[in-house]
């Protein structure tokens, strides 16, 4: 599987738990001159902008130290953005959604991390 279908594959598992949370997703794979957001979810209060991570079960890192300082910067800006584009007002969160899968593409674990940021 490319890199890009496994983003994918993170990205539709990460909705779809986002949604058996009780979440309302708002947007996926919103870009802007900014930026990108991976997921865009409401859970009232909160707007929250969800970095997803996909990464292979054997990797001795955690998905979500790929999201660095400068990743964190980029993400704000772009749902800042975001914001004043639909012109909503809201408490912000923003979180990362690790996913896990193995050397055959299947799910094997995921981790919601809010207010990762």
């Amino acid at each position: 599987m490319t890199t890009k279908l496994i983003g994918a594959l993170g990205e539709y598992t990460a909705a779809r738990e986002l949604r058996e949370k009780g979440y309302d997703i708002l947007s996926v794979n919103y870009s802007n001159n900014v930026g990108e957001l991976d997921i865009v979810a409401q859970k009232l209060p909160y707007i929250c902008f969800v970095e997803v991570k996909t990464r292979r079960g054997s990797t001795m890192f955690r998905a979500a130290d790929a999201v660095d300082f400068h990743k964190q910067e980029n993400i704000k800006s772009a749902a800042a953005s975001y914001m004043n584009k639909y012109k909503m007002k809201a408490l912000l969160r923003y979180d990362i959604y690790e996913v896990y899968i193995d050397d055959e593409d299947n799910v094997i674990s995921t981790n919601h991390i809010e207010n990762a940021f």
